[in-house]
């Protein structure tokens, strides 16, 4: 396992809480770089950086990238920095090339509002990337013209159906057919709560997985998260810095 230099300075800084201490030691012997995990018998790969990447499909999969969102808020005039999307793309792009992905599923809301200039630099981000392929799976913040996305190479579903599998973007509107299919989705911006003593608690973005349902944490770095209430004999895996923790 890697060195995390983020949690090893949290340890040994005299200023960090007695209850992160204990939190730190006991959650990171837990943690993994990577994790594995199968759903029908299919094997998906679980990464930090808030992809999953499926095996036999050779695909990667992520939810609310959010293009744009910080160019809106610039122009609101709250003074976001640019870096915060451009570190966005970086590692989507790292972890396309890590899993050599031949295709990207985006379980909606690829852009976040209207166009601006974080446009022009997915377009130039997209044009290093030509040969693969893009499927979006339309989210309530893609509200682009038609003719962006086909500029784009991208390819836009309402719903999307793989073998066993479909994607959606928001989980109220899955369309679980059976036992068989599982759905996978995101809008939530799913966030896992670790509690310490009395009312102190962080809270980390995670993947959740019910039975029938799966649901991606946000990609982009650049939002919320809302508390999933996990039910018995559902999985969630917490994103702690650069590994990942399961807690259910």
């Amino acid at each position: 396992m890697k060195k995390n230099i983020f949690l090893n300075s949290l340890i040994n800084n005299e200023y960090t809480p007695s209850f992160l201490h204990n939190l730190f030691y006991f959650c990171f012997p837990l943690m993994n770089a990577l994790v594995a995990y199968t759903i029908n018998e299919n094997d998906f790969v679980l990464s930090p950086e808030r992809v999953m990447y499926w095996e036999k499909q050779k695909t990667l999969i992520i939810a609310d990238l959010h293009i744009g969102k910080t160019g809106h808020f610039r122009k609101s005039g709250i003074p976001v920095p640019q870096n915060v999307f451009k570190e966005d793309l970086q590692r989507l792009f790292t972890q396309i090339l890590f899993f050599k992905a031949e295709k990207l599923i985006i379980a909606g809301d690829l852009s976040h509002s209207k166009t601006n200039k974080e446009m022009d630099l997915f377009k130039k981000w997209r044009n290093d990337l030509d040969s693969l392929e893009m499927i979006l799976v339309n989210g309530n913040h893609d509200i682009l013209e038609k003719s962006w996305y086909k500029e784009m190479n991208i390819e836009t579903k309402d719903c999307l159906d793989i073998g066993d599998f479909s994607f959606c973007h928001d989980p109220v509107d899955a369309s679980i057919k059976d036992l068989v299919h599982y759905t996978f989705c995101g809008h939530l911006h799913p966030g896992i709560s670790i509690r310490g003593r009395g009312r102190q608690f962080l809270q980390f973005p995670c993947f959740y997985f019910g039975n029938n349902i799966g649901i991606l944490p946000a990609f982009s770095r650049f939002t919320g998260y809302v508390s999933v209430d996990a039910q018995k004999g559902e999985n969630v895996f917490a994103i702690v810095e650069n590994g990942i923790m399961q807690v259910q």
